[in-house]
């Protein structure tokens, strides 16, 4: 950085520390804009500067985190506060574990919220001083790779301070994560290397790490460590009753049904009283990935149900307990059935005491920037596998060549890592992701091909690197050259010939593993410390796709086909922190990903806003989870949980606040025909009606048309069956439901696309209505579906929502948004903030879709243009504002594929 940007980066930092409050994103932006305008600095920091300079800022100033919401149980007591003032609170695990956070970098902002966060968790949590029996559940919903670990961390250093004496830490279903989170709860927690205590003679057993460098009293007793999970015979040898210890008391453990037993037995023999069979010990139970085979599923696999009641009669075996399920992607918890109980295993883990929502830092890498704010950026689309690598393949897949956007990928990780190591970064780490297949067997292909490509690509490189401008005559050099022109040239700390000279110690460094349950898996170790970090691409799949760290992960190359929301949010490793390299991050996947992760973006923010909204309402957890069992999109978040089975599945569903479009429509010539038809007899009764019209940029807008031709119209008109949205039947319930209070009257938008090339477009009853072109699913057209594919999978377009508002309605929103959210009025707003507007009228846009298709030969089943709609409707003042329907699983199926679940996923223990 020159001296000039150096001076306002100063300047900058000195304002925000003259400032009260946190700074947002765009009160960094607006200092700098400030200071710009000054002499000092006038006409010297290009616009490009200063974005620069304000993402800079941001990493080292300016990150702020929001303390989230939370519901509340209606019988919830504080109680923290009171034992704070009466000197019943220590504070030497989270002391030291504050100052290991500040030693790693964050900013003093971020802790203070973490601090402020853990202590409304804690509070919620029971007191270990009130010897009365209780026992709490609650959940932590967090965002993917977003620090929930060091947020259950943090919780774990205050529950031992206020006297928690037994902490249990469920850490996934694979060793790797287990192991990793180990190495996180030594780091964070106990201040000692387990692995090395377990293994080490007298002299080498006091490897102290992390926290204990700050201070060595009080160790907490780990019955885990980072190579071994929780062994009887182990544990016993210590000592064989959690009583007799003074220090409190720390398992990490595997979500596996082998290790529950044994523990379970463990505390049975030696630690419950023999007057009541309890344990007296107060006990906090933290479930990491807590959707992830905790969920008692009546109709899926007996491992998963078997864990569920291991779980839970873990907890009945305390006297007094608390469950805190942490997790992502929380709808599977929030759908358990809070009125569920039996003798052996008494409650579920429905969070009936509390869910908190964490907000996640400002300078997080998440959906909105990845594919929302900046798709251009980071994400590349795969359009050559199928041919070479199917997304639906077998087991015995051979992995002869792989797709040229796999080894460009390569190519491309490779290049950034060079890169990084130029701006000083060779200690840190770098990952690159591969996640193809479900199959171990092809992923250990995949992986010996890939290792093929990088030690072709390194072979040239140590030849040829060398030779200056005569080394691009090596076509694998030419091919790195060319990727770092297409990706990365205009880049500062990029020129070519500096990378040329870095690549030889990239390939040097560079290691191909697998990371599966299979026997060739490697650990993905990442050694602290060193003058040079990790460089390696792992390949993998369910494993890659739950809880698992990749430091540094720079490149990822994803090619999957699940549609549930879990399984998509899961994989995306690619989502966290990137500080010095979020330019360089590149993702590689299908246009139809892209759409779908846009699409569940949307819906986990409407999640957390809805926290917000019932925090604020005082709604308690039992409320919320009728609100998100109502949530439409819960016939695909909660597929995974009913699969298995041909039964009907009863839902109650809400579309209040939401937006229904057909797409997926039957490709019937009869049935098309007659969905046309309903529209040009929709068309002439509105002109009947009086409607008041207006021309729009974006077609003929209708307004205030009566409920009853909107009805008539959708009783007609048939999509797919398999799409239970679009429905007949529930439109007309839910619209019959609020037809007199709230859809009395309708506006209606007939879209025309807004291109000049249309010749003789269709028309509805005399309106004109040029067609949008939408891309159409290969698969389902052969299955007699036209099914929208392609990145947006919308059959709208953005903006749609805004139809029928005034300009003082939309104004209000966005300024309402920005003011909630802190968020720069440049930036992509949501458009549930205009769909959620009080008293707007429901609105109904009808339009011609011209389905489009790459295979020449499936063109000839293609229609010309077909009718289809969305639908937006108002936000809802009746109670409930649902109706029950029935969702059969088969069509679950065949609307968004099975549950991933890879091979070994549930076998016997590792």
């Amino acid at each position: 950085m020159n001296q000039i940007l150096s001076s306002l980066e100063g300047m900058t930092a000195m304002f925000m520390a003259s400032q009260q409050g946190p700074h947002t994103a765009q009160s960094i932006r607006d200092i700098i804009a400030q200071l710009r305008d000054t002499p000092m600095f006038s006409g010297k920091v290009s616009a490009d500067e200063a974005e620069d300079l304000a993402r800079l800022i941001e990493e080292k100033h300016g990150i702020s985190m929001g303390l989230g919401a939370i519901v509340d149980a209606e019988d919830f007591r504080p109680w923290l506060h009171d034992a704070k003032i009466n000197g019943e609170i220590g504070n030497f695990y989270w002391g030291r574990y504050r100052q290991l956070l500040s030693l790693q970098g964050l900013p003093k902002s971020v802790i203070d919220a973490t601090d402020e966060v853990t202590d409304r968790v804690l509070d919620r949590l029971g007191n270990p001083r009130n010897l009365n029996p209780w026992g709490r559940r609650g959940m932590v919903v967090g965002h993917v790779q977003s620090g929930k670990t060091a947020n259950y961390t943090g919780l774990i250093c205050k529950a031992a301070d206020a006297g928690y004496r037994l902490i249990v830490v469920i850490a996934g279903i694979h060793n790797n994560l287990r192991n990793q989170t180990q190495m996180r709860i030594d780091e964070g927690f106990i201040g000692r290397d387990t692995g090395r205590l377990a293994h080490a003679n007298k002299a080498q057993r006091q490897k102290i790490i992390g926290v204990g460098t700050f201070d060595q009293r009080e160790f907490p007793v780990s019955l885990t460590n980072t190579l071994r999970d929780f062994n009887k015979a182990t544990a016993t040898t210590n000592t064989s009753q959690i009583g007799q210890y003074n220090v409190p008391v720390v398992l990490v453990i595997k979500k596996n049904s082998s290790t529950l037993k044994n523990l379970l037995e463990w505390l049975k023999e030696h630690s419950v009283s023999q007057g009541t069979q309890m344990v007296q010990q107060p006990m906090l139970l933290i479930d990491d990935e807590a959707d992830n085979a905790s969920i008692n599923t009546a109709y899926s696999k007996e491992e998963i149900t078997r864990i569920n009641g291991q779980i839970r009669e873990l907890l009945s075996l305390f006297h007094r307990s608390c469950y805190v399920g942490y997790t992502a992607t929380p709808f599977a918890n929030i759908l358990i059935d809070p009125d569920t109980d039996d003798e052996t295993f008494k409650q579920d883990l429905f969070p009936r005491h509390f869910i908190i929502g964490l907000d996640a830092p400002s300078n997080y890498f998440g959906a909105q920037k990845v594919f929302i704010d900046a798709r251009t950026k980071h994400v590349r689309l795969i359009a050559d596998n199928e041919d070479i690598f199917p997304i639906k393949h077998k087991i015995d897949h051979s992995v002869d060549t792989l797709p040229e956007s796999l080894i460009d990928a390569v190519r491309a990780f490779l290049v950034a890592r060079a890169i990084r190591n130029i701006r000083g970064q060779q200690a840190s780490h770098a990952s690159m992701l591969v996640n193809v297949s479900r199959f171990t067997d092809v992923q250990g292909r995949l992986r010996s091909r890939i290792s093929d490509i990088v030690g072709r690509i390194r072979d040239a490189v140590t030849v040829d690197a060398g030779k200056g401008r005569a080394a691009l005559a090596n076509p694998e050099i030419a091919a790195l050259h060319r990727i770092w022109e297409t990706e990365y040239a205009d880049l500062e700390n990029a020129d070519w010939p500096a990378i040329q000279a870095r690549l030889h110690e990239v390939l040097i460094a560079a290691r191909v593993i697998e990371v599966n349950a299979s026997k060739r898996s490697e650990a993905l170790v990442y050694e602290k410390g060193g003058e040079h970090g990790v460089t390696v691409i792992a390949v993998g799949g369910f494993s890659l796709s739950r809880g698992l760290t990749l430091e540094g992960l720079t490149t990822s190359y994803f090619l999957r086909n699940s549609m549930m929301y879990d399984t998509l949010m899961q994989m995306g490793r690619w989502f966290g922190y990137r500080p010095g390299y979020e330019d360089l991050c590149r993702l590689w996947i299908p246009a139809d990903g892209v759409g779908w992760y846009s699409h569940i973006q949307e819906a986990m923010e409407d999640l957390q806003a809805q926290l917000k909204r019932m925090e604020l309402v005082k709604a308690t957890p039992e409320q919320f989870g009728l609100a998100v069992r109502s949530h439409p999109e819960t016939l695909i978040v909660t597929a995974r949980n009913k699969m298995g089975s041909g039964k009907q599945i009863p839902v109650r569903v809400g579309l209040a606040g939401r937006l229904v479009e057909t797409t997926r429509i039957k490709n019937d010539g009869d049935q098309l025909a007659r969905n046309r038809s309903a529209g040009i007899a929709l068309a002439k009764a509105i002109k009947a009606s009086g409607a008041h019209f207006e021309e729009r940029p974006r077609g003929h807008l209708f307004k205030a048309v009566p409920v009853e031709l909107v009805r008539n119209f959708l009783n007609i008109f048939r999509a797919d069956p398999a799409d239970p949205l679009t429905d007949p039947r529930l439109m007309g319930d839910y619209i019959e439901a609020r037809s007199e209070a709230e859809l009395k009257d309708w506006d209606v938008l007939f879209a025309s696309a807004q291109k000049e090339d249309s010749v003789d477009p269709p028309n509805l009853g005399s309106l004109q209505m040029k067609p949008f072109n939408r891309a159409v699913g290969p698969d389902n057209l052969k299955a007699g579906t036209l099914a929208i594919s392609g990145a947006s999978r919308r059959v709208g377009s953005p903006g749609d929502e805004r139809e029928g508002l005034t300009e003082d309605q939309i104004g209000i929103a966005k300024s309402n948004y920005i003011r909630d959210q802190g968020k720069s009025a440049s930036g992509t707003l949501p458009p549930r903030i205009f769909i959620e507007i009080e008293g707007r009228r429901p609105l109904m846009i009808l339009r011609f879709v011209h389905p489009e298709i790459g295979d020449e030969e499936l063109k000839q089943r293609l229609p010309e243009d077909v009718l289809a709609w969305g639908i937006y409707f108002p936000p809802s003042n009746i109670q409930g504002g649902t109706v029950d329907y029935v969702v059969n699983t088969i069509r679950m199926r065949e609307m968004f594929g099975e549950e991933e679940v890879e091979e070994e996923a549930f076998g016997d223990p590792e």
